[in-house]
């Protein structure tokens, strides 16, 4: 997917395929985040306002400036943030704005986790494997800190698990299964840290 981060970390025997136009980010946990334009931007407009700079000016401009930066890189297979948030703050203080380096504080990317994905190597008609997998991860996502969570997929995942092309009451009761179970798994991970959560 796309616009989808890369979060989960592969087995050392596996080949790695990168995006050709920019390299991975890597986070301070170690896990791998593809690069998203809105992400940085979201992060240079938090920045901005924190410092007294509301709908600032610069902020396109200079979201434009570092994507290009590291499209140039793209020799590279891997970037790490904090080497990212250098540049931008290098950018800020060329520019003469200083003040906003101190608020410019990037949080890991939104991930997006695809339950159709999880559906499909468990195979229809294995919910047990589904829900195995899915508290694994869920567990990885929360435990290296990310904040924002979307979870796609939902009614692809449940025909794909009932192995039927029409949806069913019985999917209807396996689709709020789900529902829960990432909601409850999430609160019992994360009580004191609110994780933002999506289900499509």
């Amino acid at each position: 997917m796309r616009n989808s981060a890369n979060f989960f970390p592969r087995k050392r025997h596996q080949m790695v395929a990168f995006k050709a136009e920019f390299p991975y980010l890597r986070g301070d946990s170690g896990h791998l985040f593809e690069f998203d334009q809105g992400w940085l931007r979201e992060a240079i407009t938090k920045a901005a306002d924190r410092a007294g700079y509301p709908s600032w000016w610069l902020t396109d401009h200079i979201t434009e400036s570092i994507t290009f930066y590291l499209r140039l890189r793209n020799d590279e297979s891997v970037v790490a943030v904090s080497q990212l948030s250098q540049t931008v703050q290098y950018v800020l203080k060329v520019i003469g704005y200083r003040e906003i380096i101190p608020h410019f504080r990037p949080e890991p990317p939104p991930i997006t986790l695809s339950l159709f994905d999880i559906a499909q190597q468990a195979g229809a008609g294995y919910e047990l494997a589904f829900f195995e997998d899915l508290g694994q991860r869920i567990d990885t996502i929360v435990r290296a800190g990310v904040p924002n969570l979307r979870v796609s997929s939902i009614a692809a995942s449940v025909k794909h698990l009932r192995g039927t092309k029409i949806w069913t009451r019985s999917c209807d009761a396996l689709r709020s299964e789900i529902v829960i179970f990432i909601r409850e798994k999430l609160t019992n991970l994360a009580p004191e840290r609110p994780l933002e959560c999506s289900i499509r």
